[in-house]
């Protein structure tokens, strides 16, 4: 149990969808201004990607056979983070629990995509990350790259 709540305070900058700074010179990029840098990133990285009317891009590499998940469930991940550069912000090496709505909306629209089980890449436009604020050590406007398994959905 201590592990968890640990976990859940070293996540919450990357995961959980705060605004922190409030600049009003904060101008968010658009999809379309993102989509050639995506696009590069999957072509770069064999991601052979589906792309979602949000604009994700995603590649379900296994869809699990389990429980889908809903907004409203706690899932249970182990993920990658990365910048479109190939530098990890972050990563869990065992699962960590949190509600789906709770996250980024790229996380909200993309884990729903597989089921319990189920692992899927998604490169996610920095609108539905953390847009022109950016968070800790991810600038602003910048898409972000996860691997994720959804071990478990409750």
């Amino acid at each position: 149990m201590k592990r968890n709540v640990w976990m859940a305070f070293i996540l919450a900058p990357f995961l959980f969808a705060g605004c922190g700074k409030t600049d009003t010179e904060c101008v968010p990029a658009t999809v379309a201004s993102e989509k050639a840098a995506m696009v590069a990133y999957c072509t770069a990285n064999n991601i052979t990607y589906t792309e979602h009317a949000s604009g994700i891009l995603y590649e379900v590499m296994s869809p699990g056979l389990g429980t889908q998940p809903t907004l409203t469930n706690t899932v249970s991940t182990v993920y990658t983070g990365k910048l479109l550069n190939n530098t990890q912000f972050d990563a869990s090496a065992n699962p960590v629990s949190f509600l789906l709505n709770g996250v980024i909306k790229g996380w909200q629209i993309g884990i729903p995509l597989i089921r319990k089980g189920g692992r899927i890449k998604l490169v996610i436009p920095s609108s539905l990350a953390y847009g022109c604020n950016g968070s800790g050590s991810i600038p602003p406007n910048s898409p972000l790259y996860f691997e994720v398994t959804l071990t478990d959905v409750r």
